[in-house]
């Protein structure tokens, strides 16, 4: 297994993207660390993993947000299991789309970008300062392609994904020498994670009364090359193999889960 004795903790562990990488880790044999705010949704992730991988999982109350909260949980994680292999960042930062540039409020657009870059350094750096120590360790989060890729209406998401990135590269170039990796996850939408109803903005498009949950996923599956979106699934098992050995070449980059996606036509 890629992930056998390895130590995993899973920041918004009982969301989406935490889940869907909580399981591949499991499966591959890793001990995993759930943290998040919601003890009840995450004590329903280790359930799951337990009944289906038969994995060794904890849960824990931290707020990403919280300095003391983030480093005692690593703290404790490093004293019970003996080390931090394995650092996922898959928290929410609580985007708002649907208005011009124009039109939105400072705190709106910036609102995203603080909490990720806040959550970011935190989460990383708590797991770097027991990493360092032990001379190996893989930092991961997840962006998606508005990192690179201009859309609109989407406030300060572009921006945060971009910081998350550059910050990112910067860590690597620190820990790098001390045997730490730093990698990230950049993907398209996933559908998975999108509610089966509701109106989303119109992106541009022109749609007055915006679009539904399918026109959504039309509109960004036409911007990719294989003309598909990214599985929650797809996520999980480049994750895992991001933190294994297999991949201990790769630091300071993405791994490309885009489906081929290209400028908006």
């Amino acid at each position: 297994m890629l992930l056998e004795d390895k130590n995993a903790v899973i920041y918004g562990g009982a969301g989406r993207v935490g889940r869907a990488v909580a399981g591949a880790f499991a499966r591959e044999g890793a001990r995993v660390f759930l943290a998040g705010r919601t003890l009840a949704t995450l004590d329903e992730v280790a359930t799951e993993l337990a009944g289906s991988a038969g994995a060794a999982v904890e849960t824990a109350v931290v707020d990403a947000l919280d300095q003391r909260a983030v480093d005692e949980h690593a703290d404790a994680v490093a004293e019970r299991a003996g080390r931090i292999d394995v650092s996922f960042n898959a928290i929410s930062h609580g985007d708002v789309h649907g208005l011009p540039l124009l039109q939105m409020p400072f705190e709106d657009f910036a609102r995203p970008i603080s909490t990720a870059m806040r959550a970011q350094f935190l989460t990383t750096r708590a797991a770097a300062r027991h990493m360092t120590g032990q001379g190996s360790g893989v930092i991961m989060t997840i962006t998606a392609t508005t990192a690179r890729l201009a859309i609109p209406e989407v406030g300060g998401t572009g921006v945060t994904f971009d910081a998350i990135e550059s910050s990112c590269r910067q860590w690597a170039c620190e820990l790098g020498r001390h045997g730490v990796r730093v990698v990230w996850l950049q993907t398209t939408g996933l559908p998975e994670t999108l509610a089966d109803s509701g109106v989303w903005p119109a992106y541009g498009t022109g749609s007055e009364a915006g679009m539904t949950r399918a026109e959504l996923i039309d509109w960004q599956q036409q911007k990719t090359q294989l003309n598909r979106l990214t599985s929650l699934a797809e996520v999980g098992n480049v994750a895992a193999f991001l933190a294994s050995d297999h991949a201990a070449a790769m630091t300071a980059t993405a791994a490309n889960l885009s489906c081929g996606q290209v400028p908006a036509r």
